[in-house]
Order: C-alpha cells, then structure tokens, then sequence
C-alpha cells in the first residue's frame, strides 16, 4: 500500500507584537536617556597613564580656561540652586574669581561633606592657574583633588 503524503503546511509568524515591543523599548530609551550637558569651556586635556576613573556624583568641578578664566561647577542641581542661587540652578558651571573660590569650595563642602574636588584645565595653559586653583583649595583647607586627564593611546 502506498503513504498519501500529507501537503505541507506553510507556518506564518505574526510580527505585529515584535514591532510593538520594539517601539516600546525605543521610546522608553528616547525618553529616560540623559545627554552630556554642553559644557561651558571647550578643553583639550593633558595625556597621562593613570587608569583611575573619576567619581560620577558628588563632584565639585573646577575649570580653567587657556585664557585663565575660571568655572566653578557641581553635579548635583539642589546644590547649584543652594549655591548659585535659584536663577543658576541649570548652569552646570558658573564664571568665578579666585578670591571667591575658596568661599565657595568651602560653602559647598558644607552642604555636602562628600563631595570630591577635581581640576580640569587645558592642556596648552600655563602653570600659573593651576598653580593658584591649588593654592585657593589649599586655603579652603582642601588638600585632597584630582586633576583630569586623558588616557593616552598608544598607536
């Protein structure tokens, strides 16, 4: 006796809920994605060795420009409306003299006992604001910093 062969079936996949969940995820990431605030000083940093990653909170950030003008910046927005006042509260750094520099690290580190102070400058500025930044801090009896840096890559 010869098999009847059964006809195959052909299967489709209905791809309307792939869709779905992939929009789902894509406007979940559009809308909880933070972007890198502009910052108020365009720098080249120096190169270094050093692998040791920066804090991401809790970061009081002091920035000199090849021009030697400085920006005092925090990372925390309750912070900057306590400090800077309520009309700077989304400037993620304000201009500053180094006189008032000192105050302000100190002002600051009394809000927040935990912040961290890092020193960001310019690759081809001189020493001399470097220098005075350091000098402000060692006033504000703040003997502890960081200084950023990039990673150098060997070619």
């Amino acid at each position: 006796m010869p098999k009847v062969k059964k006809k195959r079936v052909g299967i489709s996949i209905d791809m309307t809920p792939l869709v779905d969940v992939a929009f789902l995820l894509l406007t979940f990431f559009m809308l909880t994605t933070k972007f890198k605030p502009q910052e108020d000083v365009q720098l080249s940093l120096p190169a270094s060795h050093s692998k040791y990653k920066l804090p991401e909170s809790d970061v009081i950030t002091i920035t000199f420009s090849p021009e030697g003008k400085l920006y005092f910046g925090l990372d925390s927005q309750q912070l900057r409306a306590r400090i800077f006042g309520e009309q700077n509260k989304l400037k993620q750094s304000i201009p500053v003299t180094l006189e008032e520099l000192p105050a302000m690290v100190q002002q600051a580190r009394s809000a927040n006992p935990k912040l961290r102070t890092v020193i960001k400058g310019d690759k081809d500025s001189m020493y001399g604001p470097a220098e005075d930044v350091m000098n402000a801090l060692q006033k504000a009896n703040i003997a502890r910093f960081e200084l950023v840096t990039e990673l150098e890559r060997k070619d």
